[in-house]
């Protein structure tokens, strides 16, 4: 049976730990971010993350049930972190936008834990407002709920996936990401017009382009089509 969560005012310690720092869910969250920027998944364990807070491991039990339990955990925050500050303009498309580049910045500026958490649905508060804010932002816009959902599914899906794909890129080692970007340049960009005319008739364009992330051109491509599907629905 699951361990029962202690609420957040109930569990407060009232001492420090012996790292200093008074306990807490929030706390425990940040250290465990830090902990797979500096060590990835693998580095991750409540006996790791109770040493790292200096605090007896069985404590952190107290928050979370179980490593799932954090893992859900930070991927909420990764999507509060997305959602800080974000206001409503009124248009649709630039708000889509918006939201979609802040939550692919905010994984990528956590690419550890962007690989452990962008396929999860934790159902918490911030992805819960999240996916309110991209819902209604459509249907406020004027889509028929069925293209509404399927246009809200493709978004956040597309977001998280781009992200977990950057995010998987920068997580590499420096020497593996720089062996990957050089093979456009001393690999495709030597490719023979005889074998490969595509790719040499293209070869300085994939160079330049091929080591950034494709996401800002997915993204406009999908609000391409959803503003096409928009103007269908009214013309219908």
């Amino acid at each position: 049976m699951p361990k029962k969560v202690i609420q957040e005012a109930a569990r407060r310690r009232r001492r420090p730990t012996g790292s200093g720092a008074v306990l807490s869910h929030r706390l425990i969250v940040d250290t465990a971010l830090r902990m797979l920027r500096e060590h990835g998944p693998a580095g991750l364990s409540v006996r790791r993350l109770g040493t790292a807070l200096g605090a007896d491991p069985s404590t952190l039990y107290r928050y979370f049930r179980g490593m799932d339990d954090l893992t859900l955990a930070i991927a909420d925050d990764l999507m509060g972190r997305a959602m800080e500050g974000r206001r409503s303009t009124g248009a649709w498309r630039d708000d889509l936008r918006d939201l979609g580049l802040r939550i692919h910045t905010a994984y990528l500026a956590h690419p550890q834990a962007a690989v452990l958490t962008a396929s999860r649905v934790s159902g918490r508060a911030h992805e819960t407002a999240a996916d309110e804010a991209v819902l209604g932002t459509l249907r406020t816009a004027g889509f028929p709920d069925p293209a509404a959902v399927a246009i809200y599914q493709a978004f956040i899906d597309q977001a998280l996936a781009f992200a977990a794909l950057d995010a998987a890129t920068l997580a590499l080692p420096e020497a593996a990401r720089a062996a990957d970007r050089d093979v456009w340049r001393e690999t495709y960009a030597r490719l023979p017009a005889r074998t490969h005319p595509h790719i040499a008739a293209t070869a300085h364009l994939l160079v330049a382009r091929m080591n950034r992330s494709a996401y800002p051109t997915a993204l406009e491509m999908l609000l391409d089509s959803a503003e096409a599907r928009l103007a269908g629905a009214r013309e219908g």
